[in-house]
């Protein structure tokens, strides 16, 4: 994972889908609210060149959905919540959820409440139409103390009771640390979704980040099943530049099961499966992004 920072198939014919069916379910319909979309961090060098451009080649390319990682000064990539929507909306793509890093800036302890930049970070989202305000990050001074983390937990229940009010849920997105650090004998990710309360609190499981911090995702998701609304779809092969042992590629030709884990997923109540590739291997990110949906749409997602 870059530290500095993620319907489809279906039959025309009764033959060709009950083919499908028979095939292991190779071409299997997605499940009622169930989508695949891109997270627009996969192409952030395109959306800093040119959005408006890089949008379209994303619908041209069959995307329906996306997720933003660039929320600054209550803009979305320049825009208004109702410009970014309108924009969207104009291009058949719709953005189900986001990424905003929640931190202890954004409560105020004299008055026991948000301060009005995450209350803004939320209506903003409720403006987009999302069903998810991401925090993809844990500020690591709340990662030492097993006591000062669970009170910043708590702050994530009450994020969802906010976020609740408008029709959505708060969520966490991992990286790897949450799997490599451990406080009082339980890594970070055990004491986050024991202190979550899941009906405010939704779990994003980037399948690929994990694999640094020494986890695996199936794994994870047996221990935590049905806890994880959101994927990050992913792959990894050992990296080619930077610390990290482990960089992103294209799906389905590096070290992750991603077919069995999505699969495991939908079975157990996954809904939203987002694309997200870092790393390139020398191809343009867009070709990547391109070449991923259609492996999706190869596996019936």
């Amino acid at each position: 994972m870059n530290q500095s920072r993620r319907k489809f198939l279906q039959s025309t014919s009764l033959a060709l889908l009950g083919t499908a069916l028979f095939n292991e379910k190779l071409f299997a319909l997605p499940g009622k609210g169930e989508l695949t979309g891109v997270q627009l961090y996969s192409i952030r060098s395109e959306m800093k060149a040119d959005p408006m451009g890089t949008l379209q080649k994303l619908a041209a390319m069959g995307y329906k959905h996306v997720e933003h990682a660039n929320y600054v000064n209550r803009k979305f990539y320049g825009w208004t919540p109702k410009e970014f929507r309108k924009i969207l909306d104009d291009l058949g793509l719709k953005m189900p959820s986001g990424h905003t890093v929640m931190t202890s800036q954004h409560w105020d302890g004299s008055k026991k409440d948000f301060t009005d930049a995450w209350k803004n970070t939320i209506e903003d989202a409720a403006i987009m139409g999302q069903m998810f305000v991401i925090s993809p990050w844990l500020e690591e001074g709340k990662r030492k103390n097993l006591s000062e983390l669970k009170g910043f937990l708590e702050l994530f229940n009450k994020s969802g009771e906010l976020c609740n009010k408008s029709g959505m849920k708060f969520g966490y997105h991992n990286h790897d640390f949450e799997f490599s650090e451990s406080l009082d004998g339980q890594t970070l990710f055990d004491i986050i979704l024991n202190e979550t309360d899941p009906k405010l609190v939704m779990q994003q499981l980037d399948i690929g980040n994990m694999i640094n911090g020494g986890a695996k995702a199936l794994d994870v998701m047996k221990k935590h099943p049905g806890r994880f609304e959101s994927m990050h779809v992913k792959d990894e092969v050992a990296a080619t530049e930077g610390h990290e042992k482990f960089e992103s590629t294209i799906l389905g030709v590096g070290v992750v099961p991603v077919k069995e884990i999505i699969d495991l997923g939908r079975k157990w109540g996954t809904k939203h499966f987002i694309i997200e590739q870092e790393s390139y291997q020398g191809k343009q990110p867009m070709d990547c992004v391109k070449e991923d949906l259609t492996i999706m749409k190869k596996w019936g997602y």
